[in-house]
C-alpha cells in the first residue's frame, strides 16, 4: 500500500534511541548504520525486506519538523503481546500515553490497539487484527 512513512525530526538521536527498542518489539530492524541519516534518513524494515520502510530524518527544507494534527503512525503487529510490548516500551521511552492495548469495538470487533506519542510528539498506533500486515512468516537475517 506504501513503499515508506517518514516524519521529521527535531532530535534525531533522540528519535533514533526511541524507535530501534520499540520498532525491534515488531520485528523491525534500522536498516542504516548509527549516525547515517544522510540523505535517505535513518530507515526501519523487517530483516530481508527492503520495502515498507519507516524513516526519520530533518526535514529537507530545514524548516523545523512539527507533528501534525490528526496525522498518525500505526505499525502492525503480529500479535496483541507484541501491541502491549511495544507500547510498553515506547513509554518506557518517554512516550506520552494515548490509549492503552486493548480491543478498539468502535474499528472491528478483533481490532486490538494501543497509542501514545512518541518524544517529539508524533502519535503512533501499534495494531492487531485479523489481515493487518500479515506478511507471511517473517525472515530472519
Amino acid at each position: 500500500m506504501y513503499s515508506h512513512i517518514q516524519i521529521g525530526a527535531r532530535d534525531l538521536p533522540l528519535l533514533v534511541a526511541f524507535y530501534d527498542p520499540v520498532l525491534a518489539e515488531l520485528g523491525l530492524v534500522r536498516k542504516t548504520a548509527p549516525g547515517d541519516a544522510d540523505p535517505a534518513g535513518v530507515i526501519w524494515a523487517r530483516p530481508g525486506q527492503r520495502w515498507p520502510q519507516f524513516v526519520v530524518n530533518y526535514p529537507i527544507n530545514h524548516l523545523p519538523a512539527t507533528w501534525g494534527n490528526g496525522c498518525q503512525v500505526s505499525f502492525a503487529a503480529p500479535s496483541q503481546e507484541a501491541v502491549a510490548s511495544a507500547w510498553s516500551v515506547a513509554l518506557a521511552r518517554g512516550a506520552i500515553d494515548e490509549g492503552q492495548p486493548g480491543i478498539r469495538d468502535i474499528y472491528a470487533s478483533d481490532y486490538y490497539g494501543a497509542y501514545c506519542r512518541d518524544p517529539e510528539g508524533n502519535k503512533l498506533c501499534f495494531v492487531f487484527a485479523d489481515g493487518v500486515g500479515d506478511p507471511g512468516p517473517i525472515p530472519r537475517s
